[in-house]
């Protein structure tokens, strides 16, 4: 099998419902604290809406809104390597969650393509498939422990 540098994919179990796994996904106070500084995350909840996400150091990011299929599919363009710019089709990868019930809790996969695709700024090393890659696998496991902890 041959490693794609294209498209990084994540799955976890979350110990808490599907429900409760979109609204930390799509609502801006969850938001903010799995991805976030801590603030809430502006949300406009519609294809075509932004959502504004603050990644500290990396710097701020105008997501745009592509899927809302609650509680199931939600999807965004993310320009990674051009903070303040809107994340349009060109300069962005493609973000996807899928939320699907499992024992109980909810499976989450979540996949980010469209890399091999992308101009990435030599200075933009956090942009790179390799730093999602990384990255995503720490993200899941935010969304996990803060969805469960919402749920105690």
């Amino acid at each position: 099998m041959t490693h794609s540098t294209d498209r990084i994919e994540r799955e976890i179990s979350i110990a808490a419902p599907v429900e409760r796994v979109w609204a930390v996904l799509t609502e801006p106070e969850h938001v903010g604290n799995w991805f976030g500084q801590g603030a809430p995350t502006p949300i406009d909840l519609r294809p075509g809406g932004l959502m504004h996400l603050d990644h500290g150091p990396y710097g701020r990011f105008t997501t745009t809104i592509v899927r809302v299929e609650p509680p199931h599919r939600f999807a965004y363009r993310w320009a990674s390597a051009y903070p303040g710019e809107v994340a349009v089709e060109g300069n962005s990868t493609l973000v996807e969650f899928a939320l699907t019930p499992e024992d109980g809790g909810t499976r989450l996969r979540v996949v980010e393509s469209g890399f091999d695709a992308l101009d990435i700024p030599e200075e933009r090393t956090g942009a790179s498939y390799e730093s999602h890659a990384e990255g995503w696998s720490g993200q899941a496991e935010n969304i996990r422990q803060y969805a469960e902890r919402l749920a105690a």
